[in-house]
């Protein structure tokens, strides 16, 4: 599998008109991903118009310092959770001028998997119009793979999102 198969560029290109014409502004809250999304659009240019900015939040510590989550729900939860996906778009709102985010958590391996959180399994949080929604997915492959399907699926049901918000 290569980056031509994930086609991000265009998934890209396509959330930027529909921020640009909805004049809205993305905030990102990244984990396992490590910046690839923030990346990912500020690989295309004029992304200042649309992308206002990063967070990547690999620790703990930097999730409850840079985004507000709550220290306390992670240790119940777990850094890869619903609670804490929801709470990272969340913090992105509240810490930023954006008024669309989108959250990623996860286990992109090779290491770090448990029975109840393999590898590949990655939380996703978007937040539009104070509306934030999350949902579970695993994806299958080496870490590079893993990360890529992140990426994809995060500006996906983004796209989605701004297409039909409610």
């Amino acid at each position: 599998m290569n980056d031509d198969d994930f086609d991000i560029p265009a998934l890209v290109a396509q959330l930027a008109a529909l921020l640009i014409a909805q004049r809205r502004q993305l905030a990102t809250a990244e984990s396992c991903t490590g910046g690839l999304i923030a990346g990912a659009c500020t690989e295309l240019a004029g992304s200042s118009a649309w992308f206002e900015r990063g967070f990547v939040t690999y620790s703990n510590e930097a999730k409850a310092e840079s985004l507000g989550v709550d220290a306390q729900l992670i240790a119940a939860h777990g850094a890869v959770s619903e609670p804490v996906a929801r709470a990272m778009a969340e913090g992105a709102i509240a810490r930023s001028r954006a008024n669309v985010a989108v959250a990623v958590t996860g286990v992109a391996g090779p290491t770090g998997g448990s029975p109840e959180k393999p590898v590949g399994t990655v939380w996703f949080g978007w937040s539009v119009d104070g509306v934030t929604r999350t949902e579970r997915r695993r994806f299958d492959g080496d870490r590079r793979t893993v990360r890529l399907a992140t990426v994809r699926h995060a500006l996906q049901t983004l796209v989605g999102r701004l297409q039909s918000p409610r």
